[in-house]
């Protein structure tokens, strides 16, 4: 068998590579079981909260998608839900809101989780302090 050119040797390898970053990338999104909370801005309106959250799921089809993002206080409790009725996997990271949610007085940070339609809640988290909208980002809530 002759030796291929190095022209030719060179574009062979670098449709291996190719290959294999796709299939890593591909792997990837298969692997990953949860949407990460990426961001999220908070207001005030009287009593009542807006909550935006900015979520990535790069794993999204109609299939299996990022499916709503929940409020918690620091303790754990549920404070308002989100339901997201579709996938995103045109659009990533997106950015949907909950308004009308009531916080408690005396709380005064609250937790945006994500979840999954298959897997539940979990992934990247995000702690918001009420007072001036800090953002903390939670590698994994609860730690």
């Amino acid at each position: 068998m002759d030796a291929l050119p190095l022209d030719r040797l060179a574009h062979r390898s670098m449709v291996w590579i190719a290959l294999a970053l796709l299939s890593a990338v591909s792997m990837g999104a298969d692997i990953q079981r949860f949407p990460d909370v990426l961001d999220v801005t908070i207001s005030q309106t009287g009593t009542e909260w807006r909550v935006s959250a900015t979520i990535s799921s790069p794993y999204d089809t109609p299939e299996r998608y990022a499916d709503g993002f929940r409020i918690l206080t620091p303790d754990g409790e549920e404070l308002g839900v989100r339901t997201l009725w579709h996938d995103h996997a045109s659009e990533q990271p997106f950015t949907r809101s909950l308004t009308g949610v009531e916080i408690p007085n005396g709380i005064d940070t609250v937790i945006i989780q994500g979840r999954d339609q298959q897997y539940g809640w979990g992934g990247q988290a995000v702690r918001v302090r009420l007072s001036d909208g800090t953002v903390q980002i939670l590698e994994q809530w609860p730690d």
